[in-house]
Protein backbone atom coordinates (compact mmCIF):
# COMPACT_ATOMS: atom_id res chain seq x y z
CA UNK A 1 0.00 0.00 0.00
CA UNK A 2 1.47 3.41 -1.16
CA UNK A 3 1.58 6.67 1.12
CA UNK A 4 -1.09 7.99 -1.09
CA UNK A 5 -4.10 5.15 0.41
CA UNK A 6 -3.18 6.33 3.29
CA UNK A 7 -5.69 8.14 5.53
CA UNK A 8 -4.45 9.83 8.98
CA UNK A 9 -6.05 11.21 12.32
CA UNK A 10 -6.75 15.06 11.95
CA UNK A 11 -3.41 16.16 13.40
CA UNK A 12 -1.42 14.14 11.16
CA UNK A 13 -3.34 15.13 7.59
CA UNK A 14 -2.72 18.65 9.02
CA UNK A 15 0.70 18.02 9.44
CA UNK A 16 1.26 16.53 5.73
CA UNK A 17 -0.79 19.48 4.17
CA UNK A 18 1.07 22.13 5.70
CA UNK A 19 4.55 20.17 4.67
CA UNK A 20 3.16 20.41 1.04
CA UNK A 21 2.70 24.03 1.27
CA UNK A 22 4.50 26.56 -0.33
CA UNK A 23 8.13 27.60 1.86
CA UNK A 24 7.10 31.50 2.49
CA UNK A 25 3.51 29.75 3.50
CA UNK A 26 5.46 27.18 5.50
CA UNK A 27 6.97 30.14 7.07
CA UNK A 28 3.90 31.72 8.87
CA UNK A 29 2.38 28.60 10.20
CA UNK A 30 5.30 27.17 11.47
CA UNK A 31 4.05 27.40 15.27
CA UNK A 32 1.29 25.50 13.97
CA UNK A 33 3.03 22.85 13.04
CA UNK A 34 5.31 22.89 15.15
CA UNK A 35 2.33 22.01 17.63
CA UNK A 36 1.02 19.42 15.06
CA UNK A 37 3.85 17.50 15.11
CA UNK A 38 4.47 17.29 18.70
CA UNK A 39 0.34 15.89 18.33
CA UNK A 40 1.52 13.39 16.21
CA UNK A 41 4.84 12.22 17.97
CA UNK A 42 2.43 11.74 21.18
CA UNK A 43 0.38 9.40 19.80
CA UNK A 44 2.24 6.26 19.16
CA UNK A 45 2.97 3.70 21.72
CA UNK A 46 6.16 5.50 23.16
CA UNK A 47 4.10 8.25 24.26
CA UNK A 48 3.46 8.99 28.43
CA UNK A 49 1.23 5.38 28.85
CA UNK A 50 -2.55 5.50 30.26
CA UNK A 51 -3.14 2.04 30.58
CA UNK A 52 -1.00 -0.77 31.27
CA UNK A 53 -2.93 -3.33 29.96
CA UNK A 54 -2.61 -5.18 26.34
CA UNK A 55 -5.36 -4.93 23.94
CA UNK A 56 -7.84 -7.77 23.45
CA UNK A 57 -7.76 -9.97 20.37
CA UNK A 58 -10.55 -12.61 19.65
CA UNK A 59 -8.84 -16.37 19.93
CA UNK A 60 -7.69 -18.16 17.12
CA UNK A 61 -5.31 -20.57 17.32
CA UNK A 62 -3.03 -21.22 14.83
CA UNK A 63 -0.69 -24.57 13.55
CA UNK A 64 2.86 -23.05 13.92
CA UNK A 65 5.46 -23.68 11.27
CA UNK A 66 8.80 -25.13 12.90
CA UNK A 67 10.98 -22.65 13.34
CA UNK A 68 9.59 -19.64 12.14
CA UNK A 69 10.38 -16.58 13.78
CA UNK A 70 8.06 -12.97 14.15
CA UNK A 71 10.27 -10.37 15.46
CA UNK A 72 8.41 -7.78 16.45
CA UNK A 73 10.18 -4.33 16.39
CA UNK A 74 9.97 -0.92 16.09
CA UNK A 75 11.86 0.41 12.92
CA UNK A 76 13.83 -0.99 10.80
CA UNK A 77 16.60 -0.47 7.98
CA UNK A 78 16.93 0.79 5.63
CA UNK A 79 14.86 3.48 6.75
CA UNK A 80 16.17 3.84 9.92
CA UNK A 81 19.94 3.36 10.93
CA UNK A 82 21.19 2.70 14.03
CA UNK A 83 22.46 -0.08 16.63
CA UNK A 84 18.67 -1.45 17.36
CA UNK A 85 17.87 -1.94 13.98
CA UNK A 86 21.52 -3.06 12.68
CA UNK A 87 20.65 -6.03 15.58
CA UNK A 88 17.99 -6.33 14.13
CA UNK A 89 18.44 -7.18 11.03
CA UNK A 90 21.95 -8.92 11.77
CA UNK A 91 20.30 -11.22 14.03
CA UNK A 92 17.71 -12.12 11.49
CA UNK A 93 20.61 -12.89 8.81
CA UNK A 94 22.15 -15.09 11.28
CA UNK A 95 19.25 -17.25 12.56
CA UNK A 96 18.20 -17.49 8.27
CA UNK A 97 21.62 -18.94 7.78
CA UNK A 98 21.39 -21.09 10.81
CA UNK A 99 18.19 -22.82 9.12
CA UNK A 100 15.56 -20.53 11.15
CA UNK A 101 12.79 -18.77 8.95
CA UNK A 102 13.09 -15.45 10.40
CA UNK A 103 10.61 -12.52 9.73
CA UNK A 104 10.33 -9.17 10.90
CA UNK A 105 7.22 -6.82 11.41
CA UNK A 106 7.85 -3.13 12.20
CA UNK A 107 5.26 -0.78 14.60
CA UNK A 108 1.89 0.21 12.86
CA UNK A 109 3.01 3.19 10.56
CA UNK A 110 6.54 2.76 10.42
CA UNK A 111 8.18 3.55 7.91
CA UNK A 112 5.55 6.35 6.54
CA UNK A 113 5.41 7.98 9.75
CA UNK A 114 8.92 8.83 8.62
CA UNK A 115 8.08 10.28 5.87
CA UNK A 116 8.82 7.76 3.41
CA UNK A 117 5.82 8.04 0.62
CA UNK A 118 6.39 4.56 -1.17
CA UNK A 119 6.01 2.11 1.86
CA UNK A 120 5.01 -1.14 0.73
CA UNK A 121 3.71 -3.88 3.17
CA UNK A 122 6.66 -5.86 2.60
CA UNK A 123 10.34 -5.32 1.90
CA UNK A 124 12.88 -7.97 1.68
CA UNK A 125 16.02 -6.96 2.92
CA UNK A 126 19.14 -9.37 3.45
CA UNK A 127 16.80 -12.18 2.40
CA UNK A 128 14.40 -11.27 5.88
CA UNK A 129 10.96 -10.13 5.11
CA UNK A 130 10.36 -7.54 6.73
CA UNK A 131 6.56 -6.93 6.90
CA UNK A 132 4.94 -3.37 7.27
CA UNK A 133 1.43 -2.48 9.25
CA UNK A 134 -0.21 -0.07 7.05
CA UNK A 135 -3.52 0.86 7.55
CA UNK A 136 -5.91 3.22 5.88
CA UNK A 137 -6.61 4.80 8.88
CA UNK A 138 -3.85 5.69 11.61
CA UNK A 139 -5.69 6.12 14.90
CA UNK A 140 -5.15 9.02 17.51
CA UNK A 141 -4.13 7.82 21.21
CA UNK A 142 -2.01 5.46 22.53
CA UNK A 143 -4.88 3.04 23.35
CA UNK A 144 -6.28 3.16 20.04
CA UNK A 145 -2.62 2.73 18.26
CA UNK A 146 -1.98 -0.36 20.03
CA UNK A 147 -5.26 -2.09 19.69
CA UNK A 148 -4.68 -1.41 15.95
CA UNK A 149 -1.38 -2.65 15.77
CA UNK A 150 -2.34 -6.05 17.55
CA UNK A 151 -5.23 -6.58 15.02
CA UNK A 152 -3.29 -5.94 12.47
CA UNK A 153 -0.08 -8.00 13.94
CA UNK A 154 -2.86 -10.97 14.28
CA UNK A 155 -3.83 -11.03 10.84
CA UNK A 156 -0.04 -11.47 9.92
CA UNK A 157 -0.24 -14.42 12.44
CA UNK A 158 -2.44 -16.27 11.08
CA UNK A 159 -1.46 -15.83 7.77
CA UNK A 160 2.18 -16.80 8.86
CA UNK A 161 1.62 -19.32 11.41
CA UNK A 162 5.26 -18.25 12.74
CA UNK A 163 6.35 -20.61 15.65
CA UNK A 164 7.33 -17.75 18.35
CA UNK A 165 6.78 -14.41 19.07
CA UNK A 166 10.29 -12.75 19.68
CA UNK A 167 9.49 -8.91 20.84
CA UNK A 168 12.10 -6.42 21.28
CA UNK A 169 11.41 -3.31 23.75
CA UNK A 170 9.98 -0.97 24.14
CA UNK A 171 7.31 -2.26 26.50
CA UNK A 172 4.68 -1.44 22.88
CA UNK A 173 6.14 -4.26 21.11
CA UNK A 174 6.18 -6.54 24.04
CA UNK A 175 2.03 -5.77 25.09
CA UNK A 176 1.19 -6.47 21.03
CA UNK A 177 3.30 -10.16 21.35
CA UNK A 178 1.64 -10.93 25.11
CA UNK A 179 -1.73 -10.19 22.80
CA UNK A 180 -1.03 -12.52 20.28
CA UNK A 181 -0.20 -15.04 22.88
CA UNK A 182 -3.05 -15.09 24.50
CA UNK A 183 -5.39 -15.40 21.25
CA UNK A 184 -2.85 -17.41 19.26
CA UNK A 185 -1.14 -19.23 22.20
CA UNK A 186 2.35 -18.97 20.94
CA UNK A 187 5.16 -18.11 23.33
CA UNK A 188 7.00 -15.04 23.61
CA UNK A 189 10.51 -14.05 23.83
CA UNK A 190 11.07 -10.36 24.88
CA UNK A 191 14.43 -9.14 24.14
CA UNK A 192 15.43 -6.22 26.00
CA UNK A 193 17.87 -3.58 24.60
CA UNK A 194 17.79 -0.99 26.55
CA UNK A 195 15.95 0.42 29.54
CA UNK A 196 14.47 3.40 27.79
CA UNK A 197 12.67 4.63 30.77
CA UNK A 198 16.14 5.89 31.72
CA UNK A 199 16.93 7.08 28.62
CA UNK A 200 14.07 9.56 28.34
CA UNK A 201 14.98 10.65 32.07
CA UNK A 202 18.49 11.42 30.52
CA UNK A 203 16.50 13.68 27.69
CA UNK A 204 14.11 15.30 30.14
CA UNK A 205 15.83 18.01 31.84
CA UNK A 206 14.88 18.85 35.72
CA UNK A 207 12.77 14.95 35.58
CA UNK A 208 13.48 12.25 38.17
CA UNK A 209 12.75 8.76 38.68
CA UNK A 210 9.67 10.08 40.46
CA UNK A 211 8.01 11.28 37.86
CA UNK A 212 4.58 9.73 36.83
CA UNK A 213 5.81 9.35 33.62
CA UNK A 214 8.97 7.26 34.76
CA UNK A 215 7.40 5.42 36.80
CA UNK A 216 4.84 4.32 34.27
CA UNK A 217 7.01 3.23 31.56
CA UNK A 218 8.86 1.12 34.12
CA UNK A 219 6.20 -0.39 35.23
CA UNK A 220 5.08 -1.79 31.86
CA UNK A 221 8.47 -2.85 30.80
CA UNK A 222 8.54 -4.54 33.90
CA UNK A 223 5.27 -6.13 33.31
CA UNK A 224 6.45 -7.56 29.99
CA UNK A 225 10.02 -8.88 31.87
CA UNK A 226 7.51 -10.79 33.80
CA UNK A 227 4.82 -11.90 31.86
CA UNK A 228 7.38 -13.34 28.72
CA UNK A 229 7.89 -17.05 28.60
CA UNK A 230 11.50 -16.12 27.89
CA UNK A 231 13.43 -12.70 28.30
CA UNK A 232 17.35 -11.83 26.54
CA UNK A 233 19.21 -9.10 26.89
CA UNK A 234 22.58 -7.87 26.17
CA UNK A 235 24.99 -8.25 29.44
CA UNK A 236 25.54 -8.91 32.93
CA UNK A 237 24.40 -5.53 34.74
CA UNK A 238 21.06 -5.71 32.22
CA UNK A 239 20.57 -9.23 33.36
CA UNK A 240 21.15 -8.19 37.01
CA UNK A 241 18.58 -5.59 36.59
CA UNK A 242 15.97 -7.70 35.35
CA UNK A 243 16.53 -10.16 37.84
CA UNK A 244 15.84 -7.17 39.93
CA UNK A 245 12.33 -6.37 38.83
CA UNK A 246 11.19 -9.37 39.70
CA UNK A 247 11.97 -12.10 36.53
CA UNK A 248 13.10 -15.74 37.35
CA UNK A 249 17.39 -15.78 36.47
CA UNK A 250 16.44 -18.47 34.71
CA UNK A 251 14.81 -17.30 32.44
CA UNK A 252 16.20 -14.59 31.62
CA UNK A 253 19.37 -15.06 28.92
CA UNK A 254 22.34 -12.89 27.84
CA UNK A 255 22.56 -12.28 23.66
CA UNK A 256 25.29 -9.55 23.77
CA UNK A 257 25.72 -7.13 20.74
CA UNK A 258 28.09 -8.66 18.05
CA UNK A 259 29.63 -8.22 14.78
CA UNK A 260 29.04 -10.63 11.33
CA UNK A 261 31.93 -11.91 9.53
CA UNK A 262 32.70 -8.77 7.64
CA UNK A 263 33.97 -6.89 10.50
CA UNK A 264 36.09 -9.58 11.47
CA UNK A 265 37.66 -9.13 8.01
CA UNK A 266 41.11 -7.57 7.69
CA UNK A 267 40.30 -3.37 7.90
CA UNK A 268 40.11 -1.68 4.86
CA UNK A 269 43.28 0.71 4.47
CA UNK A 270 41.92 4.29 6.19
CA UNK A 271 44.70 6.50 4.09
CA UNK A 272 42.41 7.59 1.34
CA UNK A 273 39.74 8.79 3.71
CA UNK A 274 42.24 10.25 6.21
CA UNK A 275 43.09 12.23 2.89
CA UNK A 276 39.60 13.40 1.89
CA UNK A 277 38.37 14.38 5.70
CA UNK A 278 41.87 16.33 5.47
CA UNK A 279 43.77 14.25 8.41
CA UNK A 280 47.20 14.45 8.07
CA UNK A 281 48.74 10.61 7.53
CA UNK A 282 51.31 10.80 10.92
CA UNK A 283 48.17 12.03 12.99
CA UNK A 284 46.68 10.40 16.11
CA UNK A 285 42.97 10.36 15.20
CA UNK A 286 40.44 9.34 18.77
CA UNK A 287 36.76 9.04 17.83
CA UNK A 288 33.39 7.80 18.33
CA UNK A 289 31.06 6.55 15.99
CA UNK A 290 27.63 7.02 18.25
CA UNK A 291 24.34 8.78 18.10
CA UNK A 292 24.61 12.21 19.30
CA UNK A 293 22.77 12.24 22.37
CA UNK A 294 23.59 14.02 25.97
CA UNK A 295 24.49 10.83 27.84
CA UNK A 296 27.06 9.70 24.82
CA UNK A 297 29.35 12.26 26.73
CA UNK A 298 31.24 13.32 23.55
CA UNK A 299 31.71 17.06 25.01
CA UNK A 300 34.06 15.35 27.34
CA UNK A 301 35.51 13.90 24.70
CA UNK A 302 36.04 16.99 23.03
CA UNK A 303 37.58 18.84 26.19
CA UNK A 304 39.97 16.44 26.72
CA UNK A 305 41.02 16.67 22.93
CA UNK A 306 41.23 20.43 23.44
CA UNK A 307 43.93 19.63 25.90
CA UNK A 308 45.75 16.89 24.66
CA UNK A 309 46.43 19.74 21.35
CA UNK A 310 47.39 22.60 24.09
CA UNK A 311 50.34 20.20 24.91
CA UNK A 312 51.15 19.52 21.36
CA UNK A 313 49.85 15.96 20.59
CA UNK A 314 49.09 15.96 16.88
CA UNK A 315 45.18 14.73 17.61
CA UNK A 316 42.14 15.07 15.56
CA UNK A 317 39.04 14.03 16.46
CA UNK A 318 36.35 12.35 14.65
CA UNK A 319 33.12 12.27 15.56
CA UNK A 320 30.78 9.74 13.29
CA UNK A 321 27.03 9.61 13.78
CA UNK A 322 24.21 12.53 13.96
CA UNK A 323 21.92 13.48 16.70
CA UNK A 324 19.74 16.20 18.88
CA UNK A 325 23.27 17.50 20.42
CA UNK A 326 25.10 17.53 17.37
CA UNK A 327 24.41 21.85 16.96
CA UNK A 328 25.67 22.30 20.61
CA UNK A 329 28.65 19.70 19.85
CA UNK A 330 29.38 21.90 16.95
CA UNK A 331 29.63 25.47 19.00
CA UNK A 332 31.41 23.73 22.01
CA UNK A 333 34.10 22.42 19.18
CA UNK A 334 34.40 26.10 18.00
CA UNK A 335 34.80 27.60 21.57
CA UNK A 336 37.48 25.06 22.43
CA UNK A 337 39.52 25.82 19.20
CA UNK A 338 38.45 22.48 17.60
CA UNK A 339 37.79 24.69 14.38
CA UNK A 340 39.68 24.01 10.69
CA UNK A 341 39.41 20.51 10.85
CA UNK A 342 40.71 19.36 14.40
CA UNK A 343 37.24 17.67 14.92
CA UNK A 344 35.92 16.48 12.30
CA UNK A 345 31.47 15.55 12.28
CA UNK A 346 30.61 13.74 9.78
CA UNK A 347 27.19 13.27 10.07
CA UNK A 348 25.51 10.06 9.72
CA UNK A 349 26.60 7.60 7.58
CA UNK A 350 25.16 4.49 5.51
CA UNK A 351 26.20 1.37 7.83
CA UNK A 352 27.88 0.10 4.74
CA UNK A 353 30.67 2.44 5.02
CA UNK A 354 31.07 2.18 8.74
CA UNK A 355 34.01 -0.06 8.33
CA UNK A 356 36.32 2.79 6.49
CA UNK A 357 35.33 5.06 9.72
CA UNK A 358 37.39 2.71 11.89
CA UNK A 359 39.78 2.36 9.88
CA UNK A 360 40.88 5.84 10.12
CA UNK A 361 40.74 5.66 14.19
CA UNK A 362 43.99 4.94 16.30
CA UNK A 363 41.59 4.84 19.24
CA UNK A 364 37.53 4.29 19.62
CA UNK A 365 36.32 6.49 22.52
CA UNK A 366 33.16 5.79 24.54
CA UNK A 367 33.13 8.99 26.89
CA UNK A 368 29.67 7.36 28.16
CA UNK A 369 27.77 9.32 31.25
CA UNK A 370 27.56 8.06 35.10
CA UNK A 371 23.62 7.76 33.98
CA UNK A 372 21.83 4.55 35.10
CA UNK A 373 20.92 3.90 31.76
CA UNK A 374 25.23 4.39 30.56
CA UNK A 375 25.54 2.40 33.85
CA UNK A 376 23.31 -0.92 32.79
CA UNK A 377 23.65 -0.86 28.87
CA UNK A 378 26.02 -2.40 26.90
CA UNK A 379 26.51 -0.67 23.34
CA UNK A 380 26.76 -1.89 20.12
CA UNK A 381 29.20 0.24 18.17
CA UNK A 382 32.41 -0.80 20.70
CA UNK A 383 32.03 -4.66 19.97
CA UNK A 384 32.86 -3.15 16.12
CA UNK A 385 35.26 -1.07 16.73
CA UNK A 386 36.86 -4.32 18.71
CA UNK A 387 36.33 -6.67 15.76
CA UNK A 388 38.06 -4.16 13.81
CA UNK A 389 41.31 -4.25 15.83
CA UNK A 390 41.26 -1.03 17.98
CA UNK A 391 41.83 0.00 21.71
CA UNK A 392 38.69 1.31 22.93
CA UNK A 393 38.82 4.17 25.79
CA UNK A 394 35.31 3.98 27.92
CA UNK A 395 34.08 5.60 30.79
CA UNK A 396 34.56 3.51 33.46
CA UNK A 397 30.93 2.12 34.21
CA UNK A 398 29.66 -1.52 34.92
CA UNK A 399 27.82 -2.18 31.17
CA UNK A 400 30.98 -1.22 29.83
CA UNK A 401 33.41 -2.92 31.76
CA UNK A 402 31.36 -5.87 30.39
CA UNK A 403 33.88 -5.52 27.03
CA UNK A 404 36.89 -3.57 28.16
CA UNK A 405 39.80 -4.89 30.16
CA UNK A 406 41.92 -2.56 30.94
CA UNK A 407 45.65 -3.66 30.26
CA UNK A 408 44.19 -5.94 27.30
CA UNK A 409 42.13 -4.38 25.20
CA UNK A 410 42.02 -0.40 26.98
CA UNK A 411 41.32 1.79 29.08
CA UNK A 412 38.62 2.35 31.51
CA UNK A 413 38.34 6.12 32.50
CA UNK A 414 36.08 8.33 35.01
CA UNK A 415 33.68 9.75 33.59
CA UNK A 416 32.90 13.67 32.89
CA UNK A 417 36.58 13.97 33.42
CA UNK A 418 38.13 15.77 30.60
CA UNK A 419 41.89 16.09 32.12
CA UNK A 420 41.68 12.31 33.51
CA UNK A 421 40.03 11.36 29.93
CA UNK A 422 43.22 13.79 28.13
CA UNK A 423 45.76 12.25 30.61
CA UNK A 424 45.00 8.58 30.00
CA UNK A 425 44.31 8.87 25.84
CA UNK A 426 48.11 10.58 25.49
CA UNK A 427 49.08 7.52 27.45
CA UNK A 428 47.44 5.20 25.03
CA UNK A 429 48.56 6.73 22.24
CA UNK A 430 52.16 6.60 22.58
CA UNK A 431 51.85 2.79 24.07
CA UNK A 432 53.73 0.38 22.08
CA UNK A 433 51.01 -2.05 23.22
CA UNK A 434 48.33 -0.28 21.53
CA UNK A 435 48.31 -2.10 18.17
CA UNK A 436 48.61 -5.26 20.98
CA UNK A 437 45.40 -4.45 23.17
CA UNK A 438 44.29 -3.75 19.65
CA UNK A 439 44.80 -7.04 18.61
CA UNK A 440 43.51 -9.09 21.75
CA UNK A 441 40.21 -6.77 21.33
CA UNK A 442 39.63 -8.53 18.29
CA UNK A 443 40.65 -12.06 19.02
CA UNK A 444 37.84 -11.52 22.03
CA UNK A 445 35.12 -10.78 20.24
CA UNK A 446 35.72 -13.60 17.04
CA UNK A 447 35.53 -16.06 20.07
CA UNK A 448 32.76 -14.32 21.76
CA UNK A 449 30.74 -12.20 19.76
CA UNK A 450 29.45 -13.35 16.38
CA UNK A 451 25.74 -12.94 15.28
CA UNK A 452 26.18 -16.60 14.04
CA UNK A 453 26.82 -17.39 17.88
CA UNK A 454 24.14 -15.30 18.50
CA UNK A 455 21.77 -17.08 16.50
CA UNK A 456 22.97 -20.47 17.99
CA UNK A 457 21.78 -19.21 21.34
CA UNK A 458 18.57 -17.82 19.98
CA UNK A 459 18.00 -20.84 18.50
CA UNK A 460 18.00 -23.06 21.25
CA UNK A 461 16.26 -21.20 23.71
CA UNK A 462 13.26 -21.26 20.82
CA UNK A 463 13.87 -25.42 21.23
CA UNK A 464 13.68 -25.38 24.89
CA UNK A 465 10.41 -23.17 24.49
CA UNK A 466 9.02 -26.30 22.33
CA UNK A 467 9.34 -24.08 18.39
CA UNK A 468 11.79 -26.35 16.33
Amino acid sequence: MAWGELRYDPARAALLGLRLLPTPVRRRVGPLERRLAGRARTAGPTAAPSGGGQPLLPVRRVRPVPGRVLHLVTNGLPYKQAGYTVRTQKIAEAQRAAGLDPHVVTRIGFPVTQGVLDARPLHVLGGVPQHRLLPRWLPYGQAAVLARNAELAGRLVERLRPAVLHAATDHGNGRVALALRAAHGLPVVYEVRGFLEDTWLTQAPGRTSADPTYRARRELETRCMREADLVLTLGAAMKAEIVARGVPEERVLTVPNAVDEEFLAPPPDGAPLRARLGIAPDDFVVGTVSSLTPHEGIGTLLHAGAELRRRGVPLRLLVVGDGPERPALLRLAERLGLGAGAAVFTGRVPYAQVREYYAVLDVFAVPRTDTRVCRLVTPLKPVEAMASGLPVAASDLPALAELVKPGETGVLIPPSSPRTWADELETLLYSRKRCEWGGTAREIVARDRTWARVAATTREAYRALGCL
